[in-house]
This record gives C-alpha cells, sequence and structure tokens, in this order.
C-alpha cells in the first residue's frame, strides 16, 4: 500500500510516499481502509531533527477515518462497513496510508465529512486530556485558530467556560464564530488577557507571559513548548490506554454527540493527496493555517 514516510531528517522535500507493507488488525483493534487522515503538526519537529533519536523510516499519521475492513479479535459492536474516526497506537503511527489499523474509534458523525473525521481524532483526545488537567471558569486558549486549539476552544464552550483565544487578526471573527473571544499575539498579552484561571498552549513561545496571566505554572499546560519544564509548566503528551474501551476514551463519544448538535466543527484548513505531503508540510511550518491539515485518499 502507499504510506506517507521520511526517512532521513531534513525539510519538507525529504516526506515522500512509499510502498509499505499491509498492516493487519490485531487483538482489539480494527483496521480501516482510509478515506481520510490528519496530518500532526508534532511530526515537522521530529521530521526537522529536533527531535532526533527517531527509529527511521519514520511514517506519519495518527488519526484516521474511513470504511472498517477487518475486526481483530476480542472486538464486539462493530462490523465490516462501519464508518469509524479515531487514533492509532501511539507507538504505531501510520494513518496516513492507505489502510490504518486503529486502537480507538468511534462512529463518524454523520455531521462531518470525511475530510474533517479525518483529521477529529488526534485534535479531540489533545484537548480533552489538556482540558480535564485545567478545571476552571475562565480559560486562555494561546494559538486559538489552530487544529487542536478550535477544538480546544469549542470542547471548552461545551463545558461552560469563558474562552479567550490568541490569534492573528484575519482569525478573529473566526474564533468568535466559535464562542471565544479573540485577542492577538505578541507583546502586550498580559495587559490584554488581564488573568484567566487556566491556560492551555497550542503555540509556544510564551510561557512567562501565559504564567504571569495564570497567575502559577501549574495551571498552565502546553503541547508545543519544549522549554515547559524551565518554568514549571506541564508539557502534555499523548498516550495510548492498553486495555481501555475504544468509545470511551480519549473524549470521542463526548464529541459525536456535540457533533450531531451542531456544537463541535472540525475547521479543515486544507486538504491534500498524499501525494502531496511534502507541500502540507510546508503549509503547517508556515503557521498560518486555520484549522487542520487532512490527507484525503
Amino acid at each position: 500500500m502507499k504510506a506517507v514516510q521520511f526517512s532521513q531528517y531534513g525539510p519538507p522535500s525529504v516526506v515522500h510516499v512509499a510502498d509499505v507493507a499491509e498492516p493487519h488488525a490485531g487483538p482489539g483493534e480494527v483496521r480501516i481502509s482510509v478515506r481520510a487522515s490528519g496530518f500532526s503538526a508534532g511530526e515537522t519537529a521530529i521530521r526537522s531533527g529536533a527531535r532526533n533519536g527517531t527509529r527511521l523510516p519514520f511514517r506519519t499519521g495518527y488519526d484516521a477515518a474511513g470504511v472498517v475492513d477487518e475486526v481483530g479479535d476480542g472486538v464486539t459492536g462493530i462490523e465490516p462497513g462501519a464508518h469509524v474516526f479515531g487514533m492509532t497506537a501511539a507507538d504505531r503511527r501510520g494513518a496516513n496510508a492507505e489502510y490504518a489499523v486503529l486502537v480507538h474509534w468511534a462512529a463518524k458523525p454523520a455531521a462531518w465529512s470525511w475530510a474533517e473525521a479525518g483529521g477529529a481524532a488526534g485534535a479531540i483526545e489533545t484537548a480533552t486530556r489538556v482540558l480535564d488537567q485545567l478545571p476552571g471558569e475562565t480559560l486562555l486558549v494561546h494559538g486559538a485558530a489552530g487544529g487542536v486549539g478550535t477544538v480546544a476552544v469549542q470542547l471548552a464552550v461545551a463545558r461552560g467556560a469563558t474562552v479567550i483565544g490568541t490569534a492573528s487578526p484575519r482569525n478573529h471573527d473566526f474564533l468568535r464564530s466559535l464562542g471565544a473571544e479573540p485577542t492577538i499575539y505578541g507583546p502586550g498579552l498580559v495587559d490584554r488577557v488581564g488573568s484567566v484561571d487556566a491556560v492551555f498552549d497550542c503555540a509556544g513561545g510564551a510561557l512567562p507571559d501565559l504564567i504571569e496571566i495564570a497567575g502559577d505554572p501549574a495551571r498552565v499546560v502546553t503541547i508545543t513548548d519544549a522549554t515547559a519544564p524551565q518554568h514549571g509548566v506541564h508539557f502534555s503528551h499523548s498516550a495510548a490506554i492498553p486495555g481501555a474501551d475504544p468509545l470511551a476514551v480519549h473524549g470521542l463519544a463526548a464529541a459525536i454527540k456535540l457533533a450531531e448538535e451542531g456544537r463541535l466543527k472540525i475547521p479543515v484548513a486544507a486538504t491534500f493527496p498524499l501525494s502531496q505531503a511534502a507541500a502540507a508540510h510546508e503549509l503547517s511550518e508556515g503557521r498560518h493555517a486555520r484549522g487542520k491539515i487532512v490527507y484525503v485518499n
């Protein structure tokens, strides 16, 4: 089958489509014929060599949507032909491909297109994981117009929080449509925002200001800033949950309900065929994508 990978560190041009062996569903897993899969922005750091030590070749992608065509031993309640979205195991990526094995999944909401569903699971998992660590009535989402930020805003609003989101001015009306009060990045952020109960950092590069706004580094969680330990801030990583009910973890089941109620949209910044993976990396590194970048098959 065709799959996106890179065999050396470097610029976006090192990313390519390769012919690889098809994966198969093991116990507790399902395999899908992929219709769409999400681009993972964090993989640009791996590809560039900023997070070296990764075994090469590295196959990309950990969330996808498609049609179930294999059901592993021990899996009940789902049959081949079902339309699902979900995630691969954390240590077995490779969702940007023609076939993918999912360890966590849920039924694809009818309200979502394949592209929306393909880019949904990773952002939902990340946003849910971080929001669960950040109780409070007011939340600042730093980098609110990106793939995770847009989902975090909507999930926080659904939980009843008042949300402020940082973004470039061109995205301010967009953030208002999601339920957030927008503000710009950069100098003066502390004065513009004031104080909040918690901060979800999706953008990086501003931890001292974000800590001042939250009043305590323990009330800031980042998913992007590797300097977090120097500031006493938690850097949150995804992790599979062995043996967990795939319908109960990572917020996927809750997302279905919100999606069908029209309260959770997955903004898609752009779609690319697998053959244009390098262009997807270039768009992501430009840091101007509104929403999720998605591969479509």
